[in-house]
């Protein structure tokens, strides 16, 4: 069980990836290694979930962790969302897991949701529409998401450039309209009571997110995949203000290291009275999480 009070943050942005040299040589090492050059990562093969949560732990910060389910649209073999569940539940005092299901699934996917809420755990969902090739507000998602909103528990959507394919010739065959935060508005008007959390600054979508989340009370942003010293201007302004009760930080772990993003994000012009709730306190408002008695 996690103990708020021992945390000096919640990272809601981390990956669960595949324990090195255990996948099919499908391309997914090419794939990595180019995500970490472009995001200057120091390490030669990505940390398993044991390896993150040793990590974290030292650092006392609570990790929201998950998978990506991509296997339709790049063929690289999908990692069990169980598998995460599992790891996780090794690791309770310090992982928040969330799961992963391409929206292609239809009903079946929704049925997987059920269960991995139900019987695994799962405290919310994560979707990447450039790495699974679908539109946020294509109707065929609605299945999943009647899921995750009948579960009351949040949709992660990556949102603006990723660094996913950055510099592979044709960008790995990734198409960045996908990940428009615009596409957001409508899931959120049919969901209203689903928390969605925009991930990213959406470069170089950043107004259009910020204007869905000012004007749909169940949208959040996550701050992860950039460095905080690159945060446009009008993100900050944001983020002191009008959406300073749903801003999130998040890493991007194992791209960003969340000491290092901790350390630039304590230079930004962040009011006192905000900063602990993006670093920790809006973070656990939306997981429902409490101080211990």
């Amino acid at each position: 069980m996690l103990d708020l009070a021992a945390l000096r943050a919640i990272d809601f942005h981390t990956h669960a990836e595949e324990p090195c040299g255990c996948h099919a040589d499908d391309g997914y090492d090419d794939l990595q290694s180019a995500m970490a050059r472009y995001f200057r990562a120091p390490w030669d093969h990505p940390p398993t979930i044991d390896q993150t949560a040793a990590h974290y732990r030292e650092q006392r910060i609570a990790a929201v962790i998950f998978p990506v389910d991509a296997e339709r649209e790049t063929g690289f073999r999908r990692y069990a969302n169980e598998d995460v569940a599992e790891a996780c539940a090794r690791h309770a005092d310090i992982l928040i897991p969330f799961a992963s299901i391409d929206p292609a699934r239809g009903r079946m996917g929704a049925r997987e949701a059920r269960s991995l809420v139900r019987d695994f755990g799962v405290r919310g969902f994560k979707f990447h529409p450039t790495m699974q090739g679908f539109y946020p507000n294509d109707r065929m998602a609605w299945p999943l998401y009647e899921a995750i909103a009948e579960a009351g528990v949040p949709a992660l959507f990556h949102t603006g450039q990723t660094g996913v394919g950055a510099g592979m010739p044709g960008g790995n065959g990734m198409r960045l309209k996908y990940s428009n935060p615009v596409h957001l508005d409508d899931v959120a008007v049919d969901f209203p009571t689903m928390p969605i959390i925009a991930a990213h600054p959406s470069f170089p979508w950043q107004d259009e997110a910020l204007a869905v989340a000012v004007h749909k009370p169940n949208v959040w942003i996550d701050l992860s995949g950039w460095r905080p010293k690159y945060f446009p201007p009008i993100l900050l302004q944001y983020a002191n203000t009008l959406l300073k009760d749903r801003m999130l930080f998040g890493s991007d772990w194992p791209m960003i290291a969340p000491e290092g993003w901790l350390a630039e994000f304590e230079d930004l012009p962040i009011r006192d009275a905000v900063r602990p709730k993006i670093l920790k306190d809006n973070a656990a408002r939306l997981l429902g999480l409490k101080e211990a008695a």
